[in-house]
């Protein structure tokens, strides 16, 4: 890497968006403008991740340079799955989902490879970011973000900036309990919310209550359940009531505790609509306290398959020397 691509000044940053499937890589302005892309598969337990990770970027810089020799860069902001020691810029821990990933030292790798500024972060948490920026959270300095997906994710934002709590593990707001005799997750816990509301376990309680119903042939998925509520099918609407109760136990909760002025809600769940919204309105409204409640927005996430990305680039902003 020519130093001559580093310049703190520099009106552009790299993001990287690391997931299980894919890993997105661009090049994004202040402003969240996303000035080029590229996509590589993460190839999951077929290829060690953080190599991934340096052909998308190296694959990113060339085609960059062929279209603008001239382009200068502050710095590269990672968005990462799993538990992000936010000091170190590692892996403290992964899922199954990127096998042998626990422990990769990100942000040592990236820096040394391409000799820029590089700052590691938890998926969810560079998502608050493209919310601050670009999302429902603009001019807010009190907000809370859910991502509702394959599990739950979240990030806590007080006084306008992220809360990482001692090594970069805050947010872990999927593992509230919901209902402390409830199922077990394996986090160790039990009744997480994640148990509820996780497009995993929506699908998963599903199955079960059509096996009970002994409707044993059929298969479906979150989104399917999402329909088959919108249908008027009895089963679909325990499920999605269930679900409902336990972000608006969980909510509630956080509200509580944080005073925030906004709750963002993303993520495939979130697809589920206005009906799902509505229906968690009403739940944690039922749950709060009328002066803890009154002024709180809760609304969708930013819409977009670059948010991750975005948000890992506005890292190099929101942390780095201007």
């Amino acid at each position: 890497m020519d130093l001559q691509w580093s310049d703190p000044l520099a009106e552009y940053a790299i993001g990287v968006d690391i997931g299980g499937t894919k890993i997105n890589a661009g090049v994004v302005s202040a402003k969240g403008d996303v000035l080029h892309t590229l996509s590589l598969s993460t190839l999951a337990g077929q290829a060690k991740t953080a190599d991934r990770v340096l052909q998308a970027v190296r694959e990113l810089l060339a085609e960059v340079k062929a279209e603008q020799p001239a382009i200068q860069l502050k710095g590269i902001g990672i968005g990462s799955a799993g538990q992000i020691d936010w000091a170190q810029g590692s892996v403290r821990s992964a899922s199954d989902l990127i096998p042998h990933y626990a422990g990769t030292e990100l942000k040592r790798m990236v820096q040394q490879q391409f000799l820029l500024p590089t700052i590691v972060d938890n998926d969810v948490n560079v998502l608050a970011l493209t919310e601050k920026y670009l999302g429902a959270a603009r001019g807010v300095d009190h907000f809370l973000c859910l991502a509702l997906g394959t599990g739950v994710g979240g990030a806590i934002v007080v006084d306008g900036r992220l809360v990482h709590g001692s090594w970069g593990g805050a947010g872990e707001l999927g593992h509230l309990s919901v209902d402390f005799n409830g199922r077990p997750c394996l986090c160790g816990g039990k009744g997480c919310l994640e148990q509820y509301a996780s497009g995993t376990n929506i699908a998963r309680r599903m199955q079960e209550k059509l096996q009970m119903n002994g409707r044993l042939s059929e298969n479906v998925d979150a989104r399917e359940v999402f329909a088959r509520w919108e249908a008027g099918d009895p089963l679909a609407a325990e499920v999605m009531e269930e679900t409902v109760a336990a972000l608006g136990s969980a909510i509630a909760s956080l509200i509580h505790m944080f005073n925030p002025e906004v709750i963002v809600i993303g993520g495939g769940v979130a697809e589920a609509g206005e009906r799902l919204f509505a229906g968690i309105r009403d739940e944690v409204s039922r749950r709060s306290m009328p002066s803890m409640m009154e002024g709180v927005r809760i609304t969708a996430a930013y819409r977009g398959n670059l948010c991750g990305m975005i948000g890992a680039a506005l890292q190099v902003w929101e942390y780095g020397e201007s």
